[in-house]
């Protein structure tokens, strides 16, 4: 089941979507809650990249009155960047104030360690013990996966050192990993104005929308169809399928839709600005904040490059390279590297 709701009065807007919703059906009173949302850099939401406070608070308001009392905020923003500070950027020290709900910083959990199809992978152990685990997406574009919305953002239950992990073994298979491990209870899809060029956000796209979901692949799926993508297009999705964690969306689904008079006229398709820019890099195992900070660069700048290439990623790690420009500190072998880990966008925009 799939419930989408449309409206300006965002916590409102998420309350009513959750009581039109089967997420009920999922609950008991008394339980412990962890709510996940995505607050990969320290940005407000109207920049496309982090999750509404005001929907968290929608949630909030719903589990109180649905009886529980137990209620946490996690989260584990990206490399190189502070989840305390984004916390506080993003309004959630308020809603703690508000609710005496807690925030967590799993930067200072215990991390426990899983396998799944061979690979190992540190996992939050709050995340894992809690009762219910409600994952609170932005749904927007990657300037590497595509898509990043329920599954992805998992990852913010792990530690940085894993994050960085994922990417060199590639991202598609480990993130499907760990959503067989790490088990989503309910999503709730923060669909106001992500971002649909990249992940760190900068070109929001209005659409004042709520999703909510048990099943973070159907969720996805259709999320993904949103934004001009098939299932079949984002690796992640594919394995997740594999792996026997749920279906994609069809025409079969059984979608309730609310106050569809407030629907946009148009659904905004990404254009994906990495797309632009591919014949210019050369990319091996690279972090999405090394990358999404590239793509920023060459957007604002341009590209007149000539002859040289543009190289990030992990899979340059002890490489010497006289010619081609290295971004982050995997490249400092080449004659001419941007430092940084992840590096800032205003020095790539000065080296380039």
């Amino acid at each position: 089941m799939l419930t989408i709701n449309y409206g300006k009065d965002y916590t409102k807007t998420t309350y009513d979507t959750l009581t039109a919703s089967d997420i009920n059906q999922h609950m008991q009173k008394n339980i412990s809650v962890c709510i996940k949302p995505n607050l990969v850099v320290e940005r407000p939401a109207s920049g496309g990249a982090t999750t509404h406070p005001e929907v968290i608070e929608g949630i909030i308001q719903f589990l109180k009155d649905f009886g529980i009392k137990d209620i946490k905020i996690i989260e584990n923003s990206a490399c190189g960047h502070s989840t305390k500070l984004a916390f506080r950027a993003c309004g959630y020290e308020t809603l703690q104030k508000k609710y005496g709900v807690m925030l967590k910083d799993l930067k200072d959990d215990n991390f426990i360690s899983l396998e799944h199809e061979g690979i190992d992978i540190k996992i939050s152990e709050t995340s894992l013990k809690t009762d219910f685990l409600i994952n609170v997406p932005v749904l927007k574009a990657h300037c590497q996966t595509r898509l990043t919305c329920c599954m992805k953002n998992l990852k913010g239950c792990m530690p940085q050192s894993e994050m960085r992990r994922f990417h060199a073994l590639g991202l598609h298979k480990p993130i499907a990993s760990l959503n067989v491990l790490l088990k989503t209870h309910y999503c709730v899809i923060d669909g106001i104005c992500g971002d649909l060029s990249f992940e760190e956000g900068g070109t929001p796209v209005e659409a004042n929308r709520i999703i909510a979901c048990s099943n973070p692949l159907l969720a996805d799926s259709y999320c993904a169809g949103l934004i001009g993508y098939n299932p079949d297009d984002i690796g992640y999705l594919k394995y997740a399928k594999q792996y026997g964690t749920g279906e994609y969306y069809s025409n079969k689904t059984n979608v309730v839709e609310l106050n569809a008079e407030q629907k946009p006229a148009y659904e905004q398709k990404s254009n994906r600005i990495a797309d632009k820019y591919l014949n210019f890099i050369e990319e091996e195992s690279a972090c999405s904040v090394c990358y999404a900070a590239l793509i920023f660069a060459l957007h604002r700048k341009g590209v007149s490059l000539r002859d040289k290439k543009i190289c990030i990623g992990q899979g340059f790690k002890g490489k010497n390279n006289a010619v081609n420009i290295g971004i982050g500190n995997c490249t400092e072998g080449f004659k001419n590297y941007v430092k940084g880990c992840p590096p800032k966008a205003v020095d790539i925009l000065g080296m380039l």
